[in-house]
């Protein structure tokens, strides 16, 4: 017998589990599996709505006491670095830039795990060994890049190898590239090589026309995720709507659980590629 997958994908809610970013807080998400012709088209639809990619899944967070977690975009056009950041970005000038197809290698694990042991320990990946490390890279269906970013000066002379600095595994969506996960060298901190990965992706949207980077979740309250508000022209989406970030500590109280819609009222809003909204 022949099974055909469903026209329209399938949404559900995971179980409560202890949120990662705000104290005494459960998370819940919202997800639909990725997958077949249709992959791309999902993907670029629900990324504008909120969604994030996780191998073959797509999901939103879905709390039933709390709305912080907002996605947030840069709008390539309008960003200007901060003094700070021009500071990272020229302590980081030694770094070269190779993208390639996504395939795990052994060198991004070992600088994945010294880069969890050192900022994420006591995180939802911390045990993560190097098939699902590989799964992660590498189960996408979508169009991804790994983007590598190697240090200078060369180890040993005559040496063609330079020591892996940082690592972002990227999509690129219609409208832009979404950082998926990022992970970095902990020895670097202090040159502020987050930052300057993000920079980059800036650049390399720019140079391809892209008018967007989106960088994940922005958490009001959070200290993990407070660096992304110090991005100039930087959108959140809320309330069906993308819309400048304005003074953070105007999103405090999205941590309120009277501003969570229903389950059933969220998937009801929910576009699909084709613009026919989903049945609740």
């Amino acid at each position: 017998m022949r099974h055909t997958l469903p026209l329209a994908p399938q949404f559900y809610v995971t179980a409560p589990q202890p949120c990662p970013y705000l104290p005494r807080r459960m998370e819940r998400k919202l997800f639909t599996a990725l997958q077949g012709e249709t992959a791309e088209t999902l993907n670029d639809a629900l990324s504008k709505q909120g969604f994030r990619r996780s191998q073959n899944v797509l999901y939103r967070p879905a709390c039933a006491d709390c709305a912080a977690c907002l996605s947030a975009r840069i709008r390539v056009a309008d960003f200007k670095p901060s003094r700070s950041q021009r500071k990272a970005w020229n302590r980081n000038a030694d770094l070269k830039r190779q993208a390639s197809s996504p395939w795990a290698t052994e060198e991004q694990y070992t600088l994945f795990r010294r880069y969890l042991d050192s900022r994420h320990a006591d995180g939802g990946m911390a045990d993560m060994d190097i098939f699902e490390f590989a799964a992660m890279i590498e189960e996408t269906p979508v169009r991804s890049r790994v983007v590598e970013y190697s240090a200078e000066p060369e180890p040993e002379p005559g040496s063609r190898h330079r020591p892996l600095a940082a690592v972002s595994l990227t999509d690129i969506l219609d409208d832009g590239l979404s950082m998926v996960y990022s992970f970095y060298d902990p020895e670097r901190t202090k040159l502020s090589v987050g930052t300057y990965v993000i920079l980059d992706h800036v650049e390399i949207a720019r140079e391809a026309g892209l008018p967007y980077v989106y960088l994940g979740y922005w958490v009001p309250g959070s200290p993990k995720m407070g660096y992304k508000s110090s991005f100039s022209a930087l959108e959140i989406y809320k309330n069906g709507l993308w819309q400048e970030l304005g003074d953070p500590t105007d999103h405090e109280g999205e941590t309120h659980p009277l501003s969570v819609a229903p389950i059933a009222e969220q998937v009801a809003k929910i576009t699909l590629p084709d613009s026919r909204p989903t049945k609740g």
